[in-house]
């Protein structure tokens, strides 16, 4: 029997197993989810990365993060995980930081992990607590919790990063897929695979807060740097990475249409550099202007005329369901991506070009057609907000009637 929707909308507790930091700058699902969570009322413990790859040894990056999370677990360790907003404490885990592989190394990280969860739930009296996790790597932690449902948010082929131990982790999530209540997938491929383990298997694109990128469609000023560079001006924001981003489409595509300035917003790290980068720089027409909060992005985008998705296409990226997409179009913006999986099926405000051609008249017919008027961005967006889909998550997790959620 279906409960009342007051399993969706009562305040409860959350164990939420991450593979970011809560301090990146750039925050995907994993922060978000947690902070719509408390601001639902909710009281979360939000666990960073356990370190899906082992550190490499030439990486300062890589060796900088391992100090600053040991000095972090250790903190953790003898007073408790920081409470870092109203209903959110974050928790650096204290565990052996490579070598994830071997019995020993294993044990002992989810023996740290299993003994500060049990601390912290004693503590502040977590009741039967959710626990969602973005990965496998935590069953032992929650072996001895008194918890309520199970969840696993599959947004990324993790298998697929550079440096994780395929076997090893395919194992693992073979375990968490058949042990889950519900499962989630930002992306068709991670549905039809997680789907063979777990029939309670459910797709749901990444989604945007609408409000907040909703800011740049307002009467409002351009920041000075951007005002200076003429229109049209075509936009990328994210992580500047060689695995991620084909920078070897855009130094093709800035070069064939001089006139057009291709801006991108974001930075480097180390370890993901591409060397089309300086090549990019020397451009007249390209110009990067660096990390900008996420506070400053939607007056930004306002002085923006086309979003771009340059994805590289390869066995991490192709399954991605890019955050940026319904961010722009909450922004008014018109999209142009590379051909990946989620852009098979036409999408209000999509174009796609799959090489250079393709993607420059991709980029012509929306610079053509012009930014999105309010209501072609409510009808484009749609319900792929935060809250929106988390109302549907929280539905399937405790076997709500969509229709009794509908009324709430």
């Amino acid at each position: 029997m279906a409960e009342t929707n007051d399993a969706v909308h009562k305040p409860r507790d959350c164990i939420l197993f991450s593979t970011a930091d809560w301090s990146e700058p750039y925050w995907t699902n994993k922060q978000h989810t947690a902070r719509i969570l408390a601001q639902r009322g909710w009281r979360v413990l939000y666990i960073e990365s356990v370190g899906l790859r082992s550190p490499k040894l030439g990486s300062a990056r890589d060796w900088k993060r391992i100090w600053r999370r040991l000095w972090s677990g250790l903190r953790s360790f003898v007073v408790g995980p920081p409470q870092r907003e109203h209903g959110v404490w974050v928790l650096s885990p204290l565990m052996f930081p490579s070598k994830h592989h071997l019995p020993i190394v294993r044990k002992f990280n989810q023996a740290m992990l299993r003994w500060t969860l049990s601390r912290f739930a004693g503590a502040h009296r977590f009741s039967e607590p959710l626990v969602w996790t973005y990965h496998p790597f935590m069953l032992e932690g929650i072996a001895a919790l008194d918890r309520g449902p199970l969840v696993y948010h599959c947004v990324d082929d993790l298998a697929a990063i550079p440096g994780v131990d395929v076997a090893a982790f395919e194992r693992a999530e073979h375990e968490l897929l058949a042990r889950s209540e519900a499962v989630f997938t930002t992306a068709a491929a991670l549905e039809a695979r997680c789907s063979q383990h777990n029939g309670n298997t459910h797709f749901f694109a990444n989604v945007a807060d609408a409000a907040h990128f909703g800011r740049a469609m307002q009467p409002g000023v351009v920041p000075a740097d951007l005002a200076a560079i003429p229109e049209p001006r075509i936009i990328y924001h994210g992580v500047l990475s060689d695995f991620k981003v084909d920078f070897q489409l855009i130094l093709d595509a800035a070069k064939a249409r001089p006139d057009w300035h291709w801006i991108f917003i974001g930075e480097e790290r180390e370890g993901q550099r591409s060397a089309f980068v300086p090549l990019l720089s020397q451009l007249p027409n390209v110009h990067f202007l660096g990390y900008r909060s996420y506070e400053q992005l939607p007056d930004y985008l306002r002085g923006m005329n086309v979003g771009l998705l340059p994805t590289l296409l390869n066995d991490y990226t192709r399954s991605m369901f890019p955050m940026k997409f319904y961010e722009y179009l909450a922004a008014g913006l018109p999209v142009v991506s590379t051909p990946l999986d989620f852009a098979r099926e036409p999408l209000a405000g999509l174009k796609v070009g799959g090489d250079l051609d393709a993607f420059l008249h991709g980029v012509s017919v929306q610079l053509e057609r012009g930014r999105l008027n309010a209501d072609e961005v409510r009808a484009a967006v749609g319900d792929n907000t935060w809250e929106r889909r988390l109302e549907k998550m929280l539905a399937i997790i405790f076997h709500v009637e969509e229709a009794d959620v509908e009324r709430a």
